[in-house]
């Protein structure tokens, strides 16, 4: 039996490190988690393409985005909004 429930949307936050493509942003998030066989406290990052069509964020803005469609073979995120302009971070 097939139900028309939405898939829920995972939104990120993290920091631009990269606009130089045309729509599309390189944005690095950490992720911090406890090792049990260590007893440490790990911290890991990953790089996401999120597709920017206002081309809106700069280079070390904070912003959030959020999962959809797939727009090419790596780009699958979406902008949502900007969290912190670069300009304000300093």
């Amino acid at each position: 039996m097939k139900t028309n429930a939405q898939k829920v949307k995972r939104a990120y936050t993290g920091v631009v490190t990269s606009d130089s493509m045309d729509k599309t942003l390189v944005v690095k998030t950490e992720r911090t988690f406890a090792e049990k066989q260590l007893s440490k406290i790990m911290r890991t990052s990953k790089n996401y393409k999120v597709h920017d069509e206002q081309e809106l964020a700069k280079v070390g803005d904070i912003v959030e985005f959020v999962e959809g469609r797939p727009v090419s073979k790596t780009k699958y995120m979406y902008l949502k909004q900007i969290v912190k302009p670069a300009a304000a971070r300093e």
